[in-house]
């Protein structure tokens, strides 16, 4: 039987990799589709998706001193090791440089919408940034999960 430490390793991955592809494929876009009111829906969205970005930090630093534990300086030469130190900057990036620059351009735009406002672009632009941020640490997800279930290391 696997000890706990193993078990929740496992977890962690399953539960970062999953929630983001959930709430980043499948979740955003039914509140887009199902929602008439698309600043609700973003709303919404931008909570799971701060959500899981703390998942996500939680998550990987868990990975990674499981591997440091178990791997001891080894750990370094892996490639899951740099997989998720990579997803863990993506994942700070996103949260904690570019999603306040957005919060700022909302608040800038008042009283109006931002995308009824002058900032719409720059909003835009920085979406944009988020969104390939995102779709980055999906795919290194899924190498992720990937390289995890043919060799460990």
């Amino acid at each position: 039987m696997k000890s706990l430490a193993d078990a929740l390793y496992a977890i962690a991955i399953t539960l970062w990799i999953g929630g983001l592809w959930t709430i980043g494929y499948i979740v955003a876009p039914t509140l887009f589709y199902t929602l008439s009111d698309r600043v609700l829906a973003g709303a919404l969205a931008g909570k799971l998706f701060t959500l899981i970005a703390y998942v996500g930090i939680g998550c990987a630093i868990y990975v990674m001193l499981y591997r440091i534990v178990w791997f001891g300086g080894r750990c370094f030469q892996h490639g899951i090791f740099w997989i998720v130190l990579v997803m863990l900057l993506l994942t700070l990036s996103g949260e904690f440089g570019v999603q306040p620059i957005l919060a700022g351009l909302k608040h800038q735009a008042l009283p109006r919408e931002v995308m009824e406002s002058l900032f719409r672009d720059r909003f835009a632009t920085w979406h944009g940034v988020a969104s390939v941020l995102y779709l980055i640490q999906s795919v290194l997800g899924v190498l992720l999960v990937w390289r995890q279930g043919r060799d460990p290391r």
